[in-house]
């Protein structure tokens, strides 16, 4: 007794410790190691045995906690081995050994007792809410040796196991054996001792056993069957777009930093709440181009200008993307580049009515520079514009010769214009002779007008131009 109280109290101390596992399908096989009690009182069996007069079991269980007639072998004295079967139910082998010195309230020589059993116990914890409690029911049989004499028994057992450690539970139980035959004792067997538990594989340490982890190798949780979920979001990372990130179902398991309800990883501007039309990213003037590309964010306008509106600084209706001569007022027509006026063409060619010519030939007299020059200046103010220049001639002398000198009259205009800046581009001349004269050729006065260099507005080669 002084030994089995000594067993209890350091079992009580390790208790504090508690864990609550049990015996179940994942650790199915269990050992148990510990002591036994022998009592022969409190039985109820008046049947003469092999020791006594029959009388030493008294009335049943008057005698059950006089545990000064418990017969105790100060030392290990019972061995176990159980297997979890299913649904609550374990089977046990036990063998156990002891001396017996107290029979009832007989003292005896004492004699050796060995008992072999096998037990069904049914496990009521689950009842209890799997708590570290877990009280036992068992029944079955066993072969009991009192020295040399044997008998068999029927076995009912109480008792339960505590559960104080992963694997380690303290097991306290007694169990009744009613002796088959008339000559043997019937009696009670109490036994305490500790019982570890074992079988089940668990590789990745999660507590969670490899035929039930559906991440065998990774340590996960039990709510994901196992499985990890790193970044803690409720999404195991096996469905979790972004593991390493918390974040939210609806975008499997990535974040949206911005609120925008696009998920980062798809989110061009994860920082910024922005429209899913711009990847995420904001477009706060709403013309298509976002923010962080637009020149003019808070201003609408088209992607080819940045996302700045078209501006027409001249005010002529042409847009400078459009415009030709942006700083200068002009026409549609003429891509916003200024046309030359009815009054400009006429003073252009006051200009010319001065430019003069060595008689019979194309040289241009030296005092016409300042004529030329004036037409140079008015020109440039029209940069798209492209200029013709005519030479004429009156009726005096000879069709052929007429035609080539105007042409060529004509030409040292061009040239002349060309050398003060103007693009040769900007410029054609024809001669055409004595067949459009503008007076009579029988005057004097008549040929001289006819005898000229007109300048017009060359609208062919402009449009050529262009469409170049």
């Amino acid at each position: 007794m002084k030994h089995l109280s000594r067993f209890l109290l350091a079992s009580m101390f390790v208790l504090g410790f508690s864990s609550m596992q049990a015996q179940d399908a994942n650790n199915p096989w269990a050992i148990g190691i510990g002591v036994n009690a022998v009592n022969y009182g409190g039985t109820g069996d008046d049947t003469p045995g092999m020791v006594g007069n029959g009388v030493a079991g008294g009335e049943f269980g008057d005698k059950f906690f006089e545990t000064e007639k418990w017969n105790i072998l100060p030392s290990v004295s019972r061995l176990s081995v159980s297997r979890y079967v299913g649904g609550g139910f374990v089977v046990e082998v036990a063998g156990s050994v002891n001396q017996i010195d107290t029979f009832g309230d007989q003292s005896v020589d004492d004699l050796s007792y060995y008992a072999v059993d096998g037990m069904a116990n049914y496990s009521l914890r689950a009842l209890l809410n799997d708590g570290w409690f877990d009280p036992q029911l068992g029944v079955g049989g066993g072969y009991n040796w009192l020295d040399s004499e044997g008998a068999g028994t029927l076995n009912g057992k109480a008792g339960f196991n505590i559960w104080f450690s992963d694997n380690i539970a303290l097991n306290v139980q007694s169990t009744y054996k009613h002796a088959f035959k008339d000559e043997a004792d019937s009696h009670f067997q109490h036994a305490a001792g500790i019982k570890v538990i074992f079988g089940g594989k668990d590789t990745d340490g999660d507590g969670i056993y490899d035929k039930d982890d559906e991440c065998p190798e990774t340590a996960g949780l039990a709510e994901f069957n196992g499985c990890p979920d790193t970044d803690g979001d409720g999404i195991e990372d096996r469905k979790d777009a972004c593991p390493n990130e918390a974040g939210l179902a609806e975008f499997d398991g990535c974040p949206d930093t911005d609120g925008d309800g696009i998920a980062d990883p798809k989110d061009e501007c994860p920082t910024v709440a922005g429209i899913a039309a711009m990847n995420g990213c904001p477009d706060a003037d709403g013309d298509g181009v976002k923010d962080s590309e637009d020149e003019c964010p808070n201003e609408a306008g088209p992607k080819e200008n940045n996302g700045c509106p078209f501006e027409d600084k001249d005010g002529d209706g042409v847009l400078d993307k459009d415009d030709e001569c942006p700083e200068v007022a002009g026409t549609v027509a003429n891509n916003g580049c200024p046309e030359p006026t009815v009054v400009v063409i006429a003073e252009l060619n006051e200009y010319s009515k001065t430019v003069l010519f060595d008689l019979a030939k194309a040289s241009i007299r030296p005092d016409s520079g300042a004529a030329l020059k004036s037409i140079a200046d008015i020109m440039e103010e029209y940069p798209n514009t492209v200029f013709h220049i005519g030479g004429h001639t009156d009726s005096q002398g000879g069709d052929e010769y007429n035609l080539k000198l105007s042409k060529e009259r004509a030409s040292s205009v061009r040239e002349f214009l060309i050398s003060a800046g103007i693009p040769a581009n900007r410029l054609t001349s024809e001669g055409y002779g004595e067949a459009r004269p503008i007076a009579t050729n029988n005057t004097a006065a008549g040929r001289q007008d006819n005898r000229r260099v007109e300048i017009s507005l060359d609208k062919d080669k402009e449009m050529r131009n262009k469409e170049m």
